[in-house]
Protein backbone atom coordinates (compact mmCIF):
# COMPACT_ATOMS: atom_id res chain seq x y z
CA UNK A 1 0.00 0.00 0.00
CA UNK A 2 1.21 3.51 -1.18
CA UNK A 3 1.84 6.14 1.52
CA UNK A 4 0.46 9.78 0.41
CA UNK A 5 1.97 12.26 2.41
CA UNK A 6 0.40 15.66 3.42
CA UNK A 7 4.05 16.83 4.51
CA UNK A 8 7.05 15.85 2.86
CA UNK A 9 10.28 17.69 2.74
CA UNK A 10 13.80 16.90 1.72
CA UNK A 11 17.03 18.71 2.79
CA UNK A 12 15.55 21.97 3.52
CA UNK A 13 18.23 24.85 4.72
CA UNK A 14 17.74 28.32 6.41
CA UNK A 15 19.96 30.42 7.41
CA UNK A 16 19.03 33.93 9.10
CA UNK A 17 23.02 35.69 8.66
CA UNK A 18 25.30 33.52 10.38
CA UNK A 19 22.54 30.95 11.92
CA UNK A 20 21.83 27.94 10.19
CA UNK A 21 18.38 27.68 11.41
CA UNK A 22 17.58 24.36 9.05
CA UNK A 23 20.47 22.07 8.43
CA UNK A 24 18.99 19.48 5.98
CA UNK A 25 15.35 18.89 7.83
CA UNK A 26 13.92 15.82 6.16
CA UNK A 27 9.92 15.38 7.28
CA UNK A 28 7.39 12.67 5.94
CA UNK A 29 3.93 13.47 7.40
CA UNK A 30 1.28 10.83 6.30
CA UNK A 31 -2.26 12.11 5.24
CA UNK A 32 -4.55 11.87 8.15
CA UNK A 33 -2.37 11.57 10.67
CA UNK A 34 -0.63 13.99 13.65
CA UNK A 35 2.60 14.10 13.49
CA UNK A 36 4.39 15.77 17.00
CA UNK A 37 7.74 17.82 15.94
CA UNK A 38 9.96 18.22 19.66
CA UNK A 39 12.75 19.91 19.55
CA UNK A 40 14.70 22.36 22.30
CA UNK A 41 14.38 26.58 21.85
CA UNK A 42 16.06 27.59 18.65
CA UNK A 43 16.31 23.88 17.52
CA UNK A 44 14.30 25.30 14.66
CA UNK A 45 10.59 23.77 14.65
CA UNK A 46 9.21 27.32 13.92
CA UNK A 47 11.32 27.76 11.31
CA UNK A 48 10.19 24.77 9.90
CA UNK A 49 6.80 26.00 9.89
CA UNK A 50 7.42 29.18 8.77
CA UNK A 51 8.63 27.28 5.65
CA UNK A 52 6.21 24.90 5.31
CA UNK A 53 3.56 27.73 5.48
CA UNK A 54 5.25 29.56 3.12
CA UNK A 55 5.78 32.57 5.35
CA UNK A 56 9.97 31.98 4.72
CA UNK A 57 11.37 30.38 1.50
CA UNK A 58 14.05 27.57 1.88
CA UNK A 59 17.83 28.10 1.13
CA UNK A 60 17.76 25.12 -0.25
CA UNK A 61 15.70 21.98 -0.30
CA UNK A 62 12.21 20.87 -1.54
CA UNK A 63 9.42 21.08 0.40
CA UNK A 64 5.38 20.16 -0.55
CA UNK A 65 2.23 20.60 1.48
CA UNK A 66 -0.78 18.64 -0.01
CA UNK A 67 1.42 17.72 -3.05
CA UNK A 68 2.00 21.85 -3.84
CA UNK A 69 5.45 22.83 -3.96
CA UNK A 70 6.08 25.74 -1.34
CA UNK A 71 8.40 27.91 -3.30
CA UNK A 72 6.48 27.15 -6.62
CA UNK A 73 2.79 27.83 -5.78
CA UNK A 74 2.84 29.44 -2.38
CA UNK A 75 -1.11 30.85 -2.98
CA UNK A 76 -2.09 27.42 -3.87
CA UNK A 77 -0.45 25.85 -0.68
CA UNK A 78 -2.12 29.01 1.54
CA UNK A 79 -5.71 27.42 -0.01
CA UNK A 80 -5.22 24.27 1.63
CA UNK A 81 -4.02 25.16 5.07
CA UNK A 82 -4.83 26.15 8.23
CA UNK A 83 -2.11 27.70 11.14
CA UNK A 84 -2.37 28.52 14.47
CA UNK A 85 0.81 30.00 16.20
CA UNK A 86 2.08 30.39 19.52
CA UNK A 87 0.46 33.96 19.99
CA UNK A 88 -3.70 34.37 19.30
CA UNK A 89 -3.72 36.63 16.35
CA UNK A 90 -7.33 37.96 17.28
CA UNK A 91 -8.09 41.39 16.53
CA UNK A 92 -9.02 42.41 20.66
CA UNK A 93 -11.00 45.04 19.54
CA UNK A 94 -13.64 43.02 17.62
CA UNK A 95 -16.06 40.43 19.51
CA UNK A 96 -15.43 37.03 18.68
CA UNK A 97 -17.81 36.68 15.85
CA UNK A 98 -16.99 39.93 14.20
CA UNK A 99 -13.05 38.46 14.07
CA UNK A 100 -14.56 35.06 12.73
CA UNK A 101 -16.62 36.61 10.31
CA UNK A 102 -13.80 39.59 9.03
CA UNK A 103 -11.15 36.12 8.77
CA UNK A 104 -13.76 34.67 6.50
CA UNK A 105 -14.09 37.53 4.31
CA UNK A 106 -10.60 37.58 3.77
CA UNK A 107 -10.68 34.22 2.87
CA UNK A 108 -12.93 34.51 0.26
CA UNK A 109 -16.25 33.06 2.53
CA UNK A 110 -18.47 35.55 1.84
CA UNK A 111 -22.19 36.12 2.63
CA UNK A 112 -24.28 33.71 4.61
CA UNK A 113 -21.86 30.55 3.76
CA UNK A 114 -19.49 32.80 5.78
CA UNK A 115 -21.42 33.48 8.96
CA UNK A 116 -23.04 30.11 8.47
CA UNK A 117 -19.53 28.44 9.14
CA UNK A 118 -18.52 31.18 11.97
CA UNK A 119 -21.82 30.65 13.71
CA UNK A 120 -20.90 26.61 13.44
CA UNK A 121 -16.83 27.18 14.69
CA UNK A 122 -18.27 29.19 17.48
CA UNK A 123 -20.96 26.66 19.17
CA UNK A 124 -17.96 23.74 18.21
CA UNK A 125 -15.55 25.34 20.58
CA UNK A 126 -17.88 26.78 22.81
CA UNK A 127 -17.73 30.01 22.22
CA UNK A 128 -21.36 30.91 21.46
CA UNK A 129 -22.31 32.38 24.85
CA UNK A 130 -19.23 35.05 24.57
CA UNK A 131 -19.31 35.48 20.64
CA UNK A 132 -20.62 39.38 21.13
CA UNK A 133 -18.08 40.02 23.87
CA UNK A 134 -15.18 42.19 22.62
CA UNK A 135 -12.13 39.29 22.32
CA UNK A 136 -10.01 41.45 24.80
CA UNK A 137 -11.80 40.23 27.70
CA UNK A 138 -11.41 36.82 26.58
CA UNK A 139 -9.18 34.56 28.68
CA UNK A 140 -5.64 33.37 27.62
CA UNK A 141 -7.63 29.97 26.44
CA UNK A 142 -10.93 31.46 25.02
CA UNK A 143 -8.41 33.71 23.08
CA UNK A 144 -6.67 30.65 21.85
CA UNK A 145 -9.80 28.54 20.85
CA UNK A 146 -11.04 31.67 18.21
CA UNK A 147 -7.76 31.60 16.78
CA UNK A 148 -8.11 27.70 16.32
CA UNK A 149 -11.60 28.11 15.02
CA UNK A 150 -10.57 30.83 12.14
CA UNK A 151 -7.92 28.55 11.38
CA UNK A 152 -10.48 26.10 10.48
CA UNK A 153 -13.00 28.58 8.44
CA UNK A 154 -11.99 26.75 4.78
CA UNK A 155 -11.74 23.05 6.58
CA UNK A 156 -7.37 23.05 5.19
CA UNK A 157 -6.40 20.00 4.59
CA UNK A 158 -3.43 20.51 6.51
CA UNK A 159 -3.29 22.23 10.04
CA UNK A 160 -0.11 23.86 11.71
CA UNK A 161 -0.51 24.06 15.41
CA UNK A 162 3.16 25.69 16.40
CA UNK A 163 2.53 25.61 20.35
CA UNK A 164 -0.75 26.19 20.59
CA UNK A 165 -1.19 25.65 24.16
CA UNK A 166 2.13 27.61 25.54
CA UNK A 167 0.96 29.55 28.11
CA UNK A 168 -2.46 27.97 28.98
CA UNK A 169 -3.70 26.23 31.91
CA UNK A 170 -4.49 22.72 32.18
CA UNK A 171 -7.98 23.12 31.81
CA UNK A 172 -7.52 25.26 28.15
CA UNK A 173 -4.82 22.81 27.44
CA UNK A 174 -7.20 19.94 27.00
CA UNK A 175 -9.91 21.80 25.34
CA UNK A 176 -7.52 22.15 22.83
CA UNK A 177 -6.48 18.72 22.61
CA UNK A 178 -10.13 17.66 22.56
CA UNK A 179 -10.34 19.51 19.57
CA UNK A 180 -6.66 18.24 18.08
CA UNK A 181 -8.52 14.97 18.51
CA UNK A 182 -11.90 15.53 16.58
CA UNK A 183 -9.70 16.86 13.43
CA UNK A 184 -7.87 14.26 13.16
CA UNK A 185 -10.45 11.89 14.20
CA UNK A 186 -12.10 13.39 10.84
CA UNK A 187 -8.94 13.15 8.88
CA UNK A 188 -7.32 16.53 9.05
CA UNK A 189 -3.74 16.25 8.50
CA UNK A 190 -1.83 18.12 11.65
CA UNK A 191 1.84 19.18 12.35
CA UNK A 192 1.99 19.86 15.73
CA UNK A 193 5.37 21.76 17.49
CA UNK A 194 5.43 21.54 20.78
CA UNK A 195 7.61 21.85 24.21
CA UNK A 196 4.89 20.06 26.06
CA UNK A 197 6.44 16.32 25.76
CA UNK A 198 2.61 14.88 27.43
CA UNK A 199 1.02 16.82 24.52
CA UNK A 200 2.88 14.70 21.90
CA UNK A 201 2.29 11.78 23.68
CA UNK A 202 -1.55 11.86 24.24
CA UNK A 203 -2.08 13.48 20.20
CA UNK A 204 0.70 12.35 18.21
CA UNK A 205 0.80 9.15 15.92
CA UNK A 206 4.25 9.70 14.86
CA UNK A 207 7.18 12.19 16.63
CA UNK A 208 10.27 13.97 15.18
CA UNK A 209 12.71 15.27 17.45
CA UNK A 210 14.80 17.78 15.76
CA UNK A 211 17.74 19.10 17.37
CA UNK A 212 20.39 21.95 15.52
CA UNK A 213 18.16 21.88 12.70
CA UNK A 214 18.03 18.43 11.32
CA UNK A 215 15.52 15.43 12.26
CA UNK A 216 17.95 13.57 15.28
CA UNK A 217 15.10 10.82 15.53
CA UNK A 218 11.85 9.94 14.60
CA UNK A 219 8.85 7.15 15.43
CA UNK A 220 6.10 6.46 17.18
CA UNK A 221 6.14 7.25 20.94
CA UNK A 222 6.00 3.41 21.65
CA UNK A 223 9.17 3.09 19.41
CA UNK A 224 11.14 6.15 21.13
CA UNK A 225 10.12 4.60 24.53
CA UNK A 226 11.38 1.14 23.34
CA UNK A 227 14.43 2.82 21.67
CA UNK A 228 16.00 3.92 25.76
CA UNK A 229 14.65 1.01 27.64
CA UNK A 230 12.96 1.21 30.91
CA UNK A 231 13.27 3.84 33.61
CA UNK A 232 14.71 3.31 37.33
CA UNK A 233 13.55 6.14 39.82
CA UNK A 234 14.04 6.14 43.06
CA UNK A 235 12.34 8.62 45.80
CA UNK A 236 14.21 8.84 48.68
CA UNK A 237 13.38 9.77 52.43
CA UNK A 238 13.43 13.34 53.31
CA UNK A 239 17.15 13.72 55.36
CA UNK A 240 17.41 16.63 58.12
CA UNK A 241 20.18 18.37 56.68
CA UNK A 242 20.77 19.48 52.81
CA UNK A 243 24.22 17.58 53.09
CA UNK A 244 22.57 14.72 54.25
CA UNK A 245 20.02 14.88 51.18
CA UNK A 246 22.94 15.53 48.80
CA UNK A 247 24.90 12.58 50.35
CA UNK A 248 21.36 10.19 49.90
CA UNK A 249 20.76 11.38 46.43
CA UNK A 250 24.62 11.04 45.44
CA UNK A 251 24.58 7.24 47.16
CA UNK A 252 21.21 6.50 44.85
CA UNK A 253 23.21 7.91 41.86
CA UNK A 254 26.06 5.41 42.29
CA UNK A 255 23.61 2.47 42.71
CA UNK A 256 21.58 3.35 40.05
CA UNK A 257 25.25 3.90 37.96
CA UNK A 258 26.24 0.74 38.79
CA UNK A 259 22.84 -1.21 37.99
CA UNK A 260 22.48 0.21 34.92
CA UNK A 261 25.46 1.64 33.34
CA UNK A 262 23.88 4.80 32.38
CA UNK A 263 24.34 8.48 34.00
CA UNK A 264 21.11 8.87 36.50
CA UNK A 265 19.89 12.24 36.84
CA UNK A 266 19.04 13.88 40.45
CA UNK A 267 15.86 15.91 41.08
CA UNK A 268 16.87 17.82 44.06
CA UNK A 269 13.11 18.98 44.58
CA UNK A 270 11.37 15.77 44.20
CA UNK A 271 14.47 13.93 46.16
CA UNK A 272 14.89 11.53 43.01
CA UNK A 273 17.31 9.68 41.26
CA UNK A 274 16.55 8.27 38.49
CA UNK A 275 18.58 6.40 34.70
CA UNK A 276 17.71 4.64 32.13
CA UNK A 277 17.80 0.48 32.54
CA UNK A 278 18.39 -1.11 29.00
CA UNK A 279 19.31 -4.65 30.74
CA UNK A 280 15.97 -6.49 30.55
CA UNK A 281 17.01 -8.55 33.48
CA UNK A 282 17.13 -5.97 36.05
CA UNK A 283 14.48 -6.27 38.29
CA UNK A 284 12.90 -3.93 40.85
CA UNK A 285 13.67 -5.92 44.15
CA UNK A 286 17.03 -6.17 42.90
CA UNK A 287 17.29 -2.29 42.71
CA UNK A 288 15.99 -2.22 45.97
CA UNK A 289 18.29 -4.39 48.11
CA UNK A 290 21.18 -2.88 46.37
CA UNK A 291 19.93 0.62 47.55
CA UNK A 292 19.43 -1.18 51.21
CA UNK A 293 22.60 -2.62 50.99
CA UNK A 294 24.00 1.02 50.43
CA UNK A 295 21.96 2.36 53.26
CA UNK A 296 20.29 4.88 51.17
CA UNK A 297 17.00 5.95 53.05
CA UNK A 298 14.04 5.01 50.22
CA UNK A 299 10.36 5.91 50.82
CA UNK A 300 9.46 4.64 46.50
CA UNK A 301 10.91 3.20 43.70
CA UNK A 302 9.51 2.05 39.90
CA UNK A 303 11.05 0.57 37.11
CA UNK A 304 8.58 1.69 34.12
CA UNK A 305 8.64 2.21 30.35
CA UNK A 306 10.38 5.94 30.20
CA UNK A 307 8.28 9.35 29.43
CA UNK A 308 8.99 11.36 26.52
CA UNK A 309 10.68 13.89 28.92
CA UNK A 310 13.52 10.98 29.30
CA UNK A 311 13.44 9.83 26.26
CA UNK A 312 13.48 13.43 25.01
CA UNK A 313 16.55 14.05 27.66
CA UNK A 314 18.09 10.75 26.55
CA UNK A 315 17.96 11.15 22.55
CA UNK A 316 19.03 14.76 22.53
CA UNK A 317 21.40 14.59 25.49
CA UNK A 318 19.76 18.14 27.30
CA UNK A 319 18.12 18.72 30.50
CA UNK A 320 14.24 19.04 30.02
CA UNK A 321 14.08 22.55 32.07
CA UNK A 322 13.07 21.05 35.30
CA UNK A 323 15.60 21.40 38.56
CA UNK A 324 17.50 18.46 38.08
CA UNK A 325 21.10 17.48 37.24
CA UNK A 326 22.79 14.98 35.08
CA UNK A 327 25.58 13.46 37.59
CA UNK A 328 29.13 14.08 36.85
CA UNK A 329 27.89 16.22 33.96
CA UNK A 330 29.26 20.01 35.20
CA UNK A 331 27.97 22.49 33.36
CA UNK A 332 25.57 22.02 29.84
CA UNK A 333 27.38 21.30 27.36
CA UNK A 334 27.00 24.70 24.89
CA UNK A 335 25.41 23.76 21.33
CA UNK A 336 25.80 26.05 18.21
CA UNK A 337 23.65 29.33 18.38
CA UNK A 338 20.64 28.19 16.73
CA UNK A 339 17.84 30.82 15.55
CA UNK A 340 15.09 31.02 17.78
CA UNK A 341 11.56 31.59 15.92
Amino acid sequence: MTTTYAVLSEGLEKRFGDVRALRGLDLAVAEGTVCGVLGPNGAGKTTAVRVLTTLTAPDAGTALVAGIDVTRDPAAVRRMIGVTGQFASVDSELTGRENLRLFARLLRLRGAAGRARADELLERFELTDAADRVARTYSGGMRRRLDLAASLLTRPRVLFLDEPTSGLDPHSRNQIWDAARELAARGTTILLTTQYLEEADQLADDIVLIDQGRAAHRGTPAELKARIGSYAEVVLAEEPTEAAMETALIAAAGVLDRLTGAEPVLDRERRTAGAVATDPALTLPRIVRELDAAGVPVVDASLRPPTLDEVFLRLTDRTTGRAADRVGAGAPRRHDKEHTA
